[in-house]
């Protein structure tokens, strides 16, 4: 049965949306050593070297991911971009942007637009062939979205867009902890 998430765990904003089974891994470990079809990577919108996941994944591909970055110019909120994984295990990256938390704004048009990376880069995934991708916990980093809300709308917006697939595509949510793979298995359960 179809759970929704705690007006408490949507930001106070009173937006609720539901929670359902779908297959999926959660697993603790460093993205970048994951051999996948696919990882995401939390980038900023300048496509600018970062830290947090960014600088890990930038690290392990080698400088022909940085240089290829920045030929390609910015990406709004909510996009992906593909780009090739180079010297990592995963045959292409993508890129998303996720809001800041703290940034002012309309916070239901930030939880939509935070939901819109997973649908963008679950589609981006699919063009391309993917049938495996890995998502780091998307803005809960340096962009400030709470742990529990960010894993939220990652369930339910990965489980609107995998609706939209003719073809399955295995999920894998890679934490950086103990911890926060926690939070997965609580808001799974």
């Amino acid at each position: 049965m179809p759970r929704t998430a705690p007006s408490g765990q949507s930001g106070g904003t009173g937006l609720e949306w539901p929670i359902m089974p779908f297959a999926s891994e959660i697993l603790v470990g460093r993205i970048e050593r994951l051999a996948a079809d696919a990882v995401v990577n939390a980038a900023n919108s300048a496509l600018v070297r970062g830290s947090g996941v960014d600088g890990a994944l930038r690290g392990a591909a080698g400088p022909r991911l940085d240089a290829l970055l920045a030929a390609k110019g910015p990406l709004a909120e909510g996009e992906a971009l593909v780009t090739p994984g180079f010297d990592l295990p995963a045959r292409y990256v993508i890129h998303t942007v996720a809001p800041i938390y703290f940034a002012a704004g309309d916070e239901a048009e930030k939880i939509a637009r935070l939901g819109r990376c997973y649908h963008a880069c679950i589609a981006a995934a699919d063009a391309s062939g993917c049938r495996s991708i890995v998502f780091p916990a998307l803005g809960t980093g340096a962009f400030g979205w709470p742990k529990e809300l960010g894993c939220e709308i990652a369930l339910a917006s990965t489980e609107a867009a995998l609706s939209n697939l003719a073809q399955p595509l295995r999920v894998i949510f890679c934490c950086f902890s103990e911890e926060d793979a926690d939070i997965y298995r609580a808001a799974r359960a």
